[in-house]
């Protein structure tokens, strides 16, 4: 663990300098993401104009769960993004090579290869938008919520993680897996919708369940607002889990296809 935590850190050091040496892209980049979290917070600032409730989420209580989402894929842009996508362009060159010439787990050195410091940024203001939202609402949470709520994070970003894995690694089979990639994209939107507006037995069942990109940001919202929910904390707790192990075993399967440039 200790050999991994150095290599990481190399890596980290390695990209905040690249970051450093172009900072007018750093800076373009970082208020582009900016904007993109402004547009959904205005969004729901319109919307509330006209209501007083969606799916029995007040207006606090959306910015609370919006706020949540735009933490986990912050966080997952920051640290695996660049990385993950790299790899399959890599895949598809043969310049993969070069990942499995290195001394360690294949798939923690490519994943781990880059850090976007735009999207750790404002992964910052994500944070600020849930910690207004909390004290908008009058929450007052002690230490236990919050690492209960930060363990949720962590499970929604391994959930986000896994499926991105399982897109990229479409490219073992694929040509080019850059449709499977955008899906990503589209699936992601639903994380920022209360679970209750989910009232369709197909609709619950595809994104609640069998792609739990819904609980990912809800449970975590939900335990601010309600508590610990034991039923909840199992179901996200075993989905992180099985879709990591799904995504790292597709993977290896995967790169038993992979024909390296030299083959």
């Amino acid at each position: 663990m200790t050999y991994y935590l150095r290599v990481w850190a190399a890596s980290a050091r390695y990209s905040i300098t690249r970051a450093m040496m172009f900072r007018g892209d750093l800076l373009v980049w970082s208020l582009v993401e900016l904007f993109w979290m402004g547009v959904n917070l205005l969004t729901i600032d319109v919307i509330y104009r006209h209501t007083d409730s969606v799916a029995g989420w007040s207006k606090h209580e959306m910015m609370l769960l919006v706020g949540t989402s735009m933490l986990i894929q912050r966080f997952l842009m920051g640290f695996f993004w660049s990385s993950l996508f790299e790899m399959g362009r890599n895949v598809r060159t043969g310049n993969f090579d070069f990942t499995l010439a290195q001394p360690g787990n294949v798939l923690f050195m490519a994943s781990t290869r880059k850090l976007d410091l735009d999207g750790l940024m404002n992964s910052a203001i994500a944070a600020g938008v849930v910690i207004y939202s909390v004290r908008q609402l009058g929450l007052h949470p002690g230490p236990a919520d919050v690492a209960l709520y930060a363990f949720f994070v962590l499970c929604g970003i391994v959930i986000h993680y896994s499926v991105l894995v399982l897109s990229i690694s479409m490219v073992f089979w694929l040509s080019s897996a850059q449709g499977v990639e955008g899906g990503y994209f589209s699936m992601t939107e639903f994380s920022r919708l209360p679970r209750q507006a989910f009232r369709g037995v197909v609709a619950r069942t595809l994104f609640v369940y069998a792609l739990p990109v819904v609980v990912v940001s809800n449970t975590p919202a939900s335990s601010l607002l309600h508590g610990f929910n034991p039923t909840l904390t199992l179901w996200l707790a075993g989905s992180a889990a099985v879709w990591f192990t799904v995504a790292v075993w597709t993977f290896h399967r995967g790169l038993r296809r992979y024909a390296s440039a030299s083959s």
